[in-house]
């Protein structure tokens, strides 16, 4: 606006006010953009909705006067779904690659840039201080694993099969699948109440089938008790020894500093091509994106490159909204938040397994998920244990998953028993819950209660022996 030709109409002074008001807005923004870097102190919601509608104006459908005559020309028939979106809807990247500006989208195009170049940021917040590139995918975890693995695939045109230390989510099996590859279960090992990972199982894998025909090794630090993070530091050791590709499932691991010191660790003493996590886990924003990560600028935009055709803005765009307006400082606290949390929970259970002749497992290698025992269910008929956590979702407790580690399963071809535990034996039946980031102290305390009352419940019901 030019306040010059405004003072026609309203006096100088009000006008000098409301002009210096909007420079310190267009300042941030600014700074944003030289910067491209996550801002201290989040924006207001005015600020954020002021530079959002900016932006959309730098897309062709919002062009005033615009004619479009091609077959996509972002065109939105419902008010509601236009202003979900803010009027962003020409997607992003190109058909040949995610991160590519459209020339038609300029506005989309910046979103897609500064929020991977925000994300970039946030990681090494978390502690990957030496990631060099990433992007944000439209996809979630599984398939953001499935895209790494394609990718992988042209760079290993002989590959067949994919070394795999086992974690009982079927997302990462079909992934591995829908890629074309076979399955290499390497299964944990136990150690006290926790599961380890089994680094001499895999060298002999290593050895035994030939390395062309091996696209990768993928490994897991964020999991649920009683398993713990896998030992990627030494697992990317052996990769740099047999020069085998290294994948890191980091689903919700970024909110986790053991999580990203492993990662950094490893990147520093062996190989680690790429690591995935999810953005709903680890920024709280809706399902439906992830960030793939890595220490090779060119090999992470390899992937980038492999996407096929254009793709939703949404992901990205919820993302950098929610970045802007946490900031780094109330990020930061979440983080320390979580932390606490996680030690409160963790006593808290002691203190209801206590009261029920029960105890928490013993997982000093997983600072996000606890796992509570069943020891004292018996003859109960298949699957009538994991009503426990039906009970508990009746009583509004969501996340928690009761285990029975007899459960047999076929997933995707392969065999698994124990399914739900991580390990082919364990030995009780167990509870998990996990701390994740913006958890509540409140939550904790309302769940410890429940999950309490519920056990006393159980008991009175005849269905747990004591």
């Amino acid at each position: 606006m030019d306040y010059q030709a405004a003072t026609r109409l309203l006096p100088a002074s009000y006008l000098r006010i409301a002009e210096e008001a909007k420079k310190s807005v267009s300042n941030k923004i600014q700074e944003l953009l030289e910067k491209r870097k996550w801002p201290e102190e989040g924006w207001s919601d005015s600020m954020l909705e002021a530079f959002l509608h900016e932006i959309a104006l730098m897309d062709s459908n919002n062009f005033l006067g615009s004619v479009g005559v091609g077959e996509r020309e972002g065109r939105v028939i419902s008010k509601i779904v236009h202003t979900r979106h803010w009027g962003l809807s020409h997607g992003i990247g190109r058909s040949g690659d995610l991160v590519e500006p459209q020339p038609k989208a300029v506005g989309s195009s910046l979103v897609n840039k500064l929020t991977n170049a925000l994300s970039l940021d946030a990681i090494k917040i978390c502690g990957i201080t030496s990631v060099q590139n990433c992007f944000v995918a439209p996809i979630a975890t599984g398939m953001a694993l499935s895209l790494v693995l394609s990718t992988l695939r042209h760079k290993r045109p002989s590959s067949k099969c994919v070394i795999w230390t086992r974690i009982d989510q079927k997302s990462c099996i079909k992934a591995v699948q829908l890629s074309g590859f076979a399955l290499e279960v390497v299964d944990t090992t136990k150690n006290g109440d926790e599961l380890n990972t089994d680094v001499f199982a895999i060298e002999q894998l290593l050895t035994k089938i030939p390395l062309e025909e091996i696209v990768c090794v993928i490994t897991t630090t964020s999991c649920f008790a009683p398993r713990a993070f896998d030992d990627i530091v030494s697992v990317s050791e052996l990769c740099a020894k047999y020069d085998i590709p290294h994948l890191v499932n980091n689903a919700y691991g970024l909110q986790s500093s053991k999580c990203c010191h492993l990662i950094q660790t490893a990147a520093t003493k062996g190989r680690v091509d790429a690591f995935v996590q999810s953005t709903d886990k680890n920024f709280m924003v809706p399902v439906g994106g992830s960030i793939i990560a890595g220490f090779d600028k060119t090999f992470i935009d390899d992937i980038s490159k492999f996407y096929p055709g254009r793709a939703s803005a949404s992901p990205s765009l919820d993302l950098l909204i929610t970045l802007l307006s946490m900031g780094k400082i109330k990020f930061k606290k979440l983080l320390k938040d979580r932390k606490e949390n996680f030690e409160k929970l963790k006593s808290g259970l002691k203190l209801v397994a206590e009261k029920h002749g029960e105890r928490v497992l013993e997982t000093k290698g997983n600072n996000i998920s606890l796992a509570f025992s069943l020891s004292y269910i018996k003859g109960l008929r298949d699957n009538e244990i994991t009503e426990l956590g039906a009970w508990l979702f009746q009583k509004r407790i969501s996340g928690c998953r009761v285990i029975d580690v007899g459960s047999v399963k076929d997933v995707a071809g392969v065999t698994y028993q124990g399914w739900g535990s991580h390990n082919s034996s364990y030995p009780t039946p167990y509870l998990t819950v996990a701390a994740g980031i913006g958890m509540g102290k409140e939550e904790i305390d309302v769940f410890l209660n429940k999950l309490d009352t519920t056990l006393s419940e159980w008991k009175k019901k005849g269905q747990v022996m004591t």
